[in-house]
């Protein structure tokens, strides 16, 4: 029987992992610095065993083969690429310490050797530097003295999070690497995407804004509402009928950001107000469309200046949950710790939809190569 165990390294809150749970797998363990967000990964990953502290550390101490997963899943932070320089060529890229992220994804994959591996990154890193950053990834993982004998062959794909029936613009890629083989990545999209359409026939189809967050009313003083209904498809897909749907605490604002959110039309910005602002974003203080899509959603969704989040009809940004809704998390899924952590940890998720899919995608591939 193929085991379907996954360690989810630079985890955050767990969109990742959520979406592979969702799609039958088993994470665990997991691996996050931030002590704050790693407590609200515990709480919605009860049987995982979560490492929360630098990679770097928990590598060095602990032997992951113990695990015996058969995929790795993760996306360290690229600060590090894009400062990688011109020079790259010249250096040692695993040992620039800049890289120390990638190094230490790097090395949970040598101990556990998985079948599968699947990097995220933002789309950018497939040109960085014209190129010589990606290239240096693939040349890492295809070169058989890293994995006593073994290798990867790596594909890339850009993924858009609105044609997976996400109300977000969010772009992102997936690095994925296979094991001694080369996949024909292009015919598993495919194939998953008739299995995913057979269970759940309205996956795909196009979601706005309103979609997502109309039916978020009558919380409690504590952001959780009781047994909300569902209004429409991605409502239901994400519902928890048997419960409660948490964090939907509205921001508060000063009496001069209302007064400008007033002044803002939606898909309208700040080049509608008539004071005289410095806008450190482009979209700042735009108010999104209830029948268009979000732009990507970001760590500051909560702030007018941070680009588009003020609320489609009120003069607010965006609940913590209608970020949420935005991203794909389930309605069951509660975020833990103080406000800016919360926001933060929404922003940076890999959305729980979009990883639902690979999931399957991946679960396609180890049932017919593996």
């Amino acid at each position: 029987m193929i085991k379907k165990n996954v360690i989810d390294l630079f985890s955050g809150a767990g969109g990742f992992s959520n979406g592979f749970e969702q799609a039958g797998f088993n994470i665990v363990a997991a691996v996050e610095y931030d002590k704050q967000i790693a407590e609200t990964y515990s709480y919605n990953h009860l049987n995982t065993i979560m490492y929360a502290n630098d990679i770097k550390q928990v590598v060095e101490e602990t032997d992951f083969s113990q695990y015996e997963a058969n995929i790795v899943i993760g996306g360290p932070p690229c600060q590090g690429f894009s400062m990688a320089g011109a020079r790259i060529r010249k250096n040692n890229f695993l040992d620039d310490p800049r890289n120390y992220l990638f190094k230490y994804y790097m090395k949970v994959v040598q101990q556990v050797k998985p079948k599968i591996f699947i990097f995220e990154n933002v789309k950018g890193i497939l040109t960085m530097e014209k190129g010589e950053i990606f290239n240096q990834i693939i040349d890492v993982f295809s070169d058989e003295n890293n994995f006593n004998g073994d290798r990867y062959y790596l594909k890339s794909i850009i993924v858009k999070a609105k044609d997976y029936g996400i109300p977000q613009q969010r772009e992102r890629v997936f690095i994925l690497g296979f094991l001694n083989k080369k996949i024909d990545i292009d015919f598993y999209i495919n194939k998953t995407k008739l299995i995913v359409l057979n269970k759940y026939p309205h996956f795909f189809d196009s979601v706005t804004v309103w979609d997502a967050i109309s039916n978020l009313q009558k919380e409690n003083e504590n952001g959780d509402i009781i047994n909300l209904k569902p209004q429409n498809q991605y409502q239901e897909f994400l519902s928890n009928l048997q419960g409660e749907t948490f964090n939907h605490i509205k921001p508060n604002h000063n009496e001069i950001a209302i007064k400008r959110m007033k002044q803002i039309s939606a898909g309208e910005n700040w080049t509608k107000l008539k004071d005289n602002i410095k806008s450190v974003h482009s979209g700042a203080y735009g108010r999104l469309d209830k029948n268009g899509v979000a732009p990507t959603i970001t760590t500051r969704f909560d702030t007018p200046s941070g680009g588009r989040f003020i609320h489609p009809i009120e003069n607010r940004t965006l609940s913590p949950r209608e970020g949420a809704r935005l991203q794909s998390f389930p309605d069951s899924f509660r975020f833990l710790g103080n406000k800016t952590s919360v926001y933060k940890q929404i922003g940076n998720a890999v959305p729980p939809k979009l990883a639902y899919f690979f999931g399957m995608v991946v679960q396609e591939i180890l049932n017919d190569e593996c």
